[in-house]
């Protein structure tokens, strides 16, 4: 799990940090989760292992800078597939108690994803919720 969502990214990142110096416009956005902030979630590792992205991100944000940005996007429980044995009624109860009161789909992830790099042009070393306000 470290290795997959820490190391991994770390060493993408290291591998294309000179063709995004070079870019001029070179933006970086990891793919965080809500279990990281909440230390809660499937896996114990799973969120501690994205609370290292998160702090890994905050990092190199400061050492990147100015050349790269460096945003993460955190989502909460995306209506998918993706989990085995969570049930529609899990999705269902876990949106009905978020602000929003929606589930979040794969969509809102992607937008989110596309506005850090084409809309968020003064943003670096942040988190960016996904979530319907889960964290309120």
């Amino acid at each position: 799990m470290l290795t997959a969502n820490v190391r991994g990214p770390f060493a993408t990142i290291r591998a294309f940090a000179p063709l995004l110096k070079a870019s001029a416009e070179g933006v970086v956005v990891n793919i965080s989760s809500g279990a990281a902030q909440r230390g809660s979630g499937s896996s114990i590792i799973y969120g501690a292992s994205k609370a290292a992205l998160d702090t890994m991100s905050m990092a190199l944000a400061r050492a990147l800078a100015p050349e790269i940005r460096v945003v993460v996007v955190a989502p909460g429980m995306v209506h998918t597939g993706f989990v085995p044995g969570r049930s529609e009624e899990a999705m269902l109860k876990a949106a009905m108690a978020t602000p929003l009161k929606r589930q979040i789909e794969a969509a809102d992830v992607a937008l989110a994803v596309l506005s850090c790099v084409t809309h968020l042009h003064f943003t670096t070393g942040s988190i960016v919720n996904v979530n319907g306000g889960g964290h309120l």
